[in-house]
């Protein structure tokens, strides 16, 4: 037995004893499940099988086939096939889903005697309106009838872009702007150095992110795995938590289809030569390869999906380099029609330079000279475990576990390096008390411990209890009513805690126009590294701050969804974010050294509007977009760090037999505040350095499949003019690159 002491953990105790038995945990989540599951009465079985494809009769690989009341589906294989087994005889619905396409029911299909073959053809749309969404409320809903704004990425999208790490995808989603490796939705975040963030990623609803920092590790994420990514906008505390501050980002994995899918693509780019000439500080092509190799079967009731990707980047500028390898592992089991169990594991494996600012503007591809050469080693695992109770026709338990490792170093001037290990556990309940009233209730805690030179050695504890109900009224008006309570104890501080509440209202007029509207309170308490780190790096010193006190917000949206017509979409919305004792990093004059303080109030209003419109036969379809932002510190009476005013989207695809062409156009305005102690302590040179953005990129794509060849390629040119611009002072954008993807599926 292993025993570790920790003091003046918890509130009242100086001492606590905390015990692991090796395998301890492990053992308790079997027992839990063993004791769930129920022995299920055996009775003829009968099966539901057919295909699904587009209107131009090419099969839909990964659609969602669901039989509605008996909580079974499946999931099509390469060549659009689903098959759902162990049917009983019933009365039953049948419904297909799949993102970018509009959602099928065939009702009243009678399983009597014999098995039934399905055949669907589904229709592309505009807008996701009739489309499932989880993330919101934590339960599968139609995203039209959500109180709070939302966008779904499809993985077809994520494919045409050839994006390799999930970040990249970010750039493109209105309203929101990414600082370097850190993502803001409607201006709720800033650049904090890796240290916290306001929005939070979920794993198919596990939280991930790190222990120490708080940060979201995109490049952990395999792209190719995913069906969808769902981002909520705005405070999402009242069910998420801590981190929701800012609104939630969800990656949903790929379901396993029944038949045996092998899948591959590689992928092959180039940096071009930079803008300037003087710039330039390699002879050598900067190349960017990918390759990644996935399988995915069902063995009777088990399903596996498993995949490795090998990616690496020689990088535009000089150690900017990185090579990761990434590892996937999901399997499903079915224990009966009314439980199940889904393991997840994830790895990344990083070997990356260090650039964090330029030497200069006329070496901005240069990092100083004290940066150079310098490496940073990352691997990180995650483990999740997911399980699914239903005890009635209307009530059923989520479980949700994971552990989550973190492990790195790097070679800067103060070699740092940190081993953090973060333990979470989730319970739900989703109980239908009548056909007009949803309530779902929880609970759920975290662990961490951390092992590192830069934030010393702490510990912390988080608790959560959350409860929201969701009431549909005889007139075509929703209303979600929503309280969660947060506990946190960071090491030896001050214990602190917060209620989140949440009002949000759903009233749809026809099917054509639609109203909502959202009041929630959101909690963020400091990450470990906002308090403890104390480091240097690039010249830059960061001081602790063991004072630093929990920030919180109140928000509220008022917004509409519009279809005058079938190929004409409006979603507009405002929105106003009050924030409290912002945590904000910033440069103690008296010393020049960083570190992160409460800023007292900071206020976010803006407004944001959407269209979406298909043509020539829907052939061709446009996206435009346009967030409007102003964000004040109200004690210094100007804007917030890195928040652009104006941020701009307009995508165009236009599909012509199996050819998909597309363009996509980014544009935010000149950022007005920025790290402007760091330029006047001459620690960035030339840092002010910056101007508004216009990025436009092309891309050309063909599908092989009707001439009988499981094969996609992709093409993209990014930044093809070639734009110079920062998201971060002093780091220069990427340039213009060019690269080639060629995808088997077999």
């Amino acid at each position: 037995m292993n025993i570790i002491k920790s003091k003046n953990f918890l509130p009242g105790n100086r001492t606590v004893w905390w015990v692991f038995i090796p395998g301890a945990h492990i053992l308790w989540w079997a027992g839990l499940i063993f004791i769930l599951i129920s022995v299920e009465s055996s009775a003829q079985q009968f099966r539901i099988y057919g295909t699904v494809k587009d209107n131009s009769d090419n099969p839909l690989i990964g659609a969602n086939v669901i039989l509605l009341g008996a909580e079974k589906g499946a999931a099509t294989d390469k060549e659009g096939n689903f098959e759902i087994r162990n049917v009983s005889s019933g009365l039953y619905t049948l419904e297909v889903s799949m993102v970018g396409f509009k959602t099928v029911k065939v009702a009243d299909l009678n399983i009597f005697d014999q098995s039934k073959r399905v055949d669907f053809v589904l229709e592309p749309i505009v807008i996701e309106a009739g489309q499932v969404i989880i993330t919101a409320n934590k339960y599968e809903q139609d995203i039209s009838d959500l109180p709070v704004s939302a966008e779904v990425i499809p993985y077809e999208k994520l494919l045409r872009k050839n994006f390799t790490n999930l970040e990249d995808a970010m750039r493109y989603v209105p309203g929101v702007n990414m600082t370097s490796y850190q993502i803001s939705i409607r201006g709720s975040s800033g650049y904090s150095k890796g240290a916290g963030t306001r929005v939070l990623l979920a794993y198919d609803g596990i939280p991930f992110y790190t222990g120490d920092t708080g940060e979201i590790i995109w490049e952990s994420i395999p792209v190719t795995q995913l069906e969808r990514v769902e981002i909520i906008k705005g405070a999402s505390s009242s069910l998420y938590g801590s981190a929701a501050i800012g609104g939630v980002v969800n990656v949903i994995t790929k379901k396993i289809p029944n038949e045996p899918v092998t899948y591959i693509k590689s992928s092959i780019g180039v940096w071009d030569d930079p803008y300037y000439s003087e710039w330039k500080w390699a002879d050598n092509l900067r190349i960017l390869n990918s390759l990644t190799l996935s399988h995915s079967r069902k063995i009777g009731d088990l399903g596996i999906a498993a995949s490795l990707s090998r990616i690496e980047d020689m990088s535009y500028k000089q150690s900017g380099f990185y090579h990761r390898y990434i590892g996937y592992l999901k399997a499903e089991y079915a224990f009966s029609e009314a439980s199940s169990a889904t393991l997840f594991f994830n790895s990344l494996n990083q070997k990356s330079g260090n650039f964090l600012y330029w030497k200069d503007s006329r070496n901005a591809l240069i990092p100083p000279e004290a940066d150079q050469g310098q490496s940073i080693i990352t691997n990180r695992q995650m483990l999740g475990l997911l399980f699914k109770k239903i005890i009635s026709e209307n009530f059923f338990i989520n479980f949700r576990g994971s552990y989550y490792r973190s492990d790195w170093k790097d070679q800067t001037e103060s070699a740092n390096s940190a081993v953090t290990d973060l333990f979470r556990v989730e319970v739900q309940l989703n109980n239908s008390l009548t056909d007009k009233l949803f309530l779902i209730s929880g609970f759920e805690s975290s662990f961490s411990a951390v092992s590192s030179d830069i934030f010393g050695n702490p510990i912390a504890l988080s608790l959560g209890a959350y409860s929201q109900a969701e009431l549909k009224f005889n007139f075509p008006l929703i209303a979600t009513l929503g309280l969660r309570y947060d506990f946190t104890k960071p090491d030896t501080l001050e214990s602190s805690g917060a209620l989140s509440p949440k009002l949000g209202l759903n009233y749809k007029v026809n099917e054509n126009l639609i109203f909502r509207s959202s009041i929630a309170f959101g909690f963020r308490a400091p990450t470990l590294a906002e308090t403890f780190t104390s480091t240097t790096a690039s010249g830059i010193t960061i001081k602790p701050n063991p004072r630093l006190k929990p920030e919180s917000n109140f928000t509220f949206e008022i917004g509409s969804i519009y279809k005058p017509c079938d190929n004409l979409t409006f979603d507009a919305a405002i929105f106003q974010n009050e924030f409290y004792d912002f945590i904000e990093p910033g440069v103690d004059r008296s010393d020049g050294l960083i570190y992160f303080d409460n800023v007292v109030r900071a206020r976010i209003q803006g407004a944001e509007l959407s269209c979406n419109i298909k043509l020539l036969d829907e052939k061709l379809s446009l996206s435009i977009s346009h967030t409007y932002l102003w964000s004040r510190d109200l004690e210094k009476k100007k804007s917030l760090k890195y928040r652009p005013r104006q941020l701009s989207f307009v995508t165009a695809d236009y599909s012509f037999l199996d050819f998909l062409l597309g363009i996509d156009l980014r544009y935010w305005s000149r950022v007005e505040e920025i790290d402007t102690e760091l330029i006047d302590l001459g620690l960035v040179p030339d840092g002010e350095n910056r101007a508004a953005v216009y990025v436009l990129d092309l891309r050309a794509g063909y599908n092989f499949s009707n001439l009988g060849l499981p094969i996609r390629m992709n093409f993209n040119a990014n930044n093809i003019f070639n734009y110079n611009y920062v998201e971060l002072i002093g780091n220069l954008a990427p340039i213009r690159n060019y690269s080639f993807s060629l995808e088997l599926i077999f």
